[in-house]
């Protein structure tokens, strides 16, 4: 099917970007948004109904990203898209970027939150959902969470909020790599059964591979189609997707990749069977 092999075409591109962005700034996380290209693809290419020309429109489906460390993904995607030139992506980090290390709605139109601290965007999804309704507008609101941000008590807090106000026009999604910046979750705060709270909670949850591009269509579908209360798809993922020494490894969670380990990782995401 055309429109599959586009999208993963889109997210290849997603991934070199990345790496090449994370080392030029010599700062960053290769890891996360490697994990996230598949899905931001989609996002771009499929889900989200927006303008690049005209970021700021009205009606436009707002995206949140929680885990904000992770915005080389979205930055690189926002590009390909057509919000800004791609040649702006090695600029990523400098002092005087629009492209900060966490998205900024200071510097960057087709931002929709500032981020910072883990744990907050959820939170500032519902408040949007709920916006969208008392405005009687018909956007959805996707917000973007990791695993990790599980740890975080807000997080819980949003979400028992979501399910009471049956914010069925808020479509969360999470990262589910297993990792966080101390190593693997499973050792550093156990978060599992996440689909058995997020459900206990008064969730749809949908579970998915955040690899396959059919599934990932398939789940946002089913997301944006489900009434009666908030959906949260659980994509299980691996950091570092596409680069052989990246993949499911914590320390590249937050290291920039130096020229050489660049050079290879480029050529393997050149070799790739899409």
């Amino acid at each position: 099917m055309e429109d599959i092999k586009d999208i993963k075409v889109f997210a290849n591109n997603i991934r070199k970007n990345v790496i090449k962005m994370v080392t030029a700034a010599k700062s960053g996380h290769p890891g996360g948004p490697l994990g996230l290209a598949d899905i931001y693809a989609v996002l771009y290419k499929k889900v989200l109904n927006h303008k690049p020309s005209d970021p700021d429109w009205e009606d436009r489906d707002r995206l949140i990203l929680s885990n904000g460390h992770v915005c080389a993904v979205r930055y690189a995607a926002m590009a390909q898209a057509g919000f800004f030139p791609e040649s702006e992506l090695l600029t990523f980090r400098n002092i005087n970027s629009k492209l900060q290390g966490h998205p900024s709605t200071r510097y960057l139109k087709g931002i929709e939150s500032s981020s910072g601290s883990l744990g907050q965007g959820l939170s500032v999804a519902v408040g949007i959902a709920l916006g969208a309704r008392l405005s009687k507008k018909n956007y959805k609101v996707y917000a973007c969470i990791s695993d990790g941000e599980c740890g975080e008590g807000m997080t819980w807090e949003a979400a028992q909020s979501a399910a009471h106000y049956k914010t069925d026009n808020l479509v969360a999604f999470m990262d589910k790599n297993g990792i966080q910046i101390d190593g693997f979750t499973k050792d550093v705060m156990n978060l599992e059964p996440l689909n058995k709270k997020f459900a206990a909670f008064g969730w749809n949850v949908i579970e998915a591979n955040g690899h396959d591009v059919d599934a990932i269509l398939t789940a946002f579908e089913k997301a944006k189609s489900h009434k009666g209360s908030p959906t949260i798809i659980l994509f299980e993922t691996v950091l570092g997707k596409g680069v052989s020494f990246m993949e499911n490894n914590p320390g590249w969670h937050g290291t920039p990749p130096n020229a050489e380990q660049e050079k290879k990782a480029l050529e393997e995401l050149e070799q790739l069977v899409l």
